[in-house]
């Protein structure tokens, strides 16, 4: 689990200035437009597979400025939900006044950390479908990646890639002794940019679904199974694949 350091905002000089960005979200499969619903896909341990829907939050958006400060973004919400199901959730238009100025980098927390992720927290849908039963922890799913594969009997089988808080059990199915987050930093490859005087700049956040699959583990879904909300080892495996399944795009 990577925590994320509390930030300072830099608040703008000049308080007739009027700078905005807007975050768009995107999923790719090897580099193309996701096909839901569609058997196409191959991924690293040769299963054919399909996605059905994706669902999955993201929060604490930091801005990191080239001077060393950094603006965490939160002043009307600091947690978005994405659906591939709901065009609406695609476009985050933040609230935040941002100080012109240039850029390194753009980070945030794929889910939802530890202290903010509360049951019961979300009360409306979409994101109250987003719930995670409080015997295995509470709060929220920060990822529901549901699909269908072929299984290793040529049969259609489902499988939900739920990510989510993990369990340490004493003797599973029951005695619970602890639980793991499983959120985590993202630290967005090429996401420097400069942000000029009364300027508006959209940045798309670019999910490469095939990479939850692929590195550093070699994910099997004959292995792991259709479902695993109770198995800690396979979310902790695709928390580890998570380091590199987000890129950006300035689409001006």
């Amino acid at each position: 689990m990577i925590m994320v350091n509390s930030c300072k905002k830099e608040e703008p000089d000049d308080e007739q200035e009027n700078q905005k960005i807007i975050l768009s979200f995107a999923f790719l499969v090897d580099g193309q437009d996701l096909q839901t619903d569609t058997m196409i896909y191959i991924n690293e341990a040769s299963n054919h597979y399909l996605i059905n829907e994706i669902q999955y939050f993201i929060s604490d958006v930091t801005l990191h400025n080239s001077n060393g400060s950094s603006y965490l973004i939160d002043e009307w919400k600091d947690i978005h939900y994405i659906d591939t199901d709901i065009p609406t959730t695609w476009t985050w238009e933040v609230f935040d006044n941002i100080s012109a100025g240039n850029y390194n980098s753009i980070s945030f927390t794929f889910g939802i950390n530890e202290e903010k992720n509360q049951t019961l927290m979300f009360v409306n849908p979409p994101e109250s479908f987003m719930f995670w039963p409080i015997y295995l922890g509470g709060g929220y799913h920060h990822m529901k990646l549901n699909g269908k594969w072929l299984d290793e009997n040529q049969q259609i089988s489902p499988f939900d890639f739920h990510l989510g808080i993990g369990q340490i059990y004493y003797s599973y199915p029951d005695s619970i002794t602890g639980f793991i987050q499983n959120y985590f930093n993202v630290e967005l490859p090429n996401s420097a940019f400069s942000l000029d005087k009364n300027q508006t700049r959209e940045i798309q956040i670019i999910m490469n679904i095939e990479n939850w699959f692929k590195s550093p583990n070699t994910y099997n879904h004959d292995d792991w199974g259709g479902d695993i909300m109770q198995n800690q080892e396979a979310m902790h495996l695709a928390c580890e694949n998570g380091h590199d399944v987000f890129t950006a795009e300035f689409i001006y």
